[in-house]
């Protein structure tokens, strides 16, 4: 499988990078800064150097080329203002989004957030925008013909990962380490069970491939 990762330099995406290759998997890193190719490289991931807020669907398609599935995995940052909470944590998911069904990259996965869909869209707080940010992005990969998953984990930490995770609907408050967000990502493209799921995940006690296949598929859009 070939795997395009937007937000192809953070700590999730080189993780995610490495699991997939480790695998045997083919994986693309979409990166901004051509400076962080290197790093793209020694996590087993070609680099791909492409600006989501200043390029188009089409142009997002030819970089991820002929990739089976797309992870969006890219975020402003917690330095960034309210503005790019909307153009690089909204649009450039639904940027990805319309890409990869240009090439038919179908199997989608978004690296969201807990709480997305619940800040004020209005507010001056940036938190507040960037959870309306997410939330809106997520409605838009929902309404879109992808076989997507949403993943909305908590509390992220650098810790090693468990391989153990708690995962529904709403599973409360809670931290689960990025490595661990990166299993999740990596099994979820492969389990048919995470198709058309909204979940959230914090660090828990069941293994991740079987807190996963709990999940029932979701309703095709429309």
């Amino acid at each position: 499988m070939k795997v395009a990762i937007a937000g192809g330099h953070g700590k999730i995406a080189l993780l995610l990078a490495r699991r997939l290759a480790d695998a045997g998997h083919e994986a693309v890193g979409l990166i901004r800064n051509p400076d962080h190719a290197d790093d793209v490289v020694a996590a087993g991931a070609t680099p791909v150097v492409i600006d989501l807020e200043a390029a188009s669907a089409t142009q997002v398609a030819e970089a991820i080329g002929d990739a089976d599935a797309a992870v969006f995995a890219a975020g402003a940052g917690p330095g960034s203002g309210i503005d790019r909470k909307w153009t690089v944590d909204r649009d450039g998911a639904v940027l990805l989004a319309a890409a990869a069904q240009l090439v038919g990259a179908y199997r989608f996965v978004v690296v969201s957030s807990m709480g997305a869909g619940q800040g004020d869209p209005e507010s001056d707080d940036v938190f507040q925008v960037y959870l309306a940010a997410k939330g809106e992005a997520d409605d838009a990969v929902r309404a879109s013909a992808l076989d997507w998953t949403i993943v909305r984990p908590g509390g992220l930490t650098d810790d090693p990962g468990t391989g153990k995770v708690t995962l529904g609907e709403s599973v409360g408050r809670g931290s689960i380490p990025r490595a661990d967000v990166a299993e999740v990502i990596a099994v979820a493209l492969e389990t048919p069970s995470t198709v058309r799921t909204t979940f959230e995940v914090i660090g828990g006690d069941v293994p991740i491939s079987e807190a996963l296949s709990t999940l029932t598929p979701g309703p095709l859009a429309g």
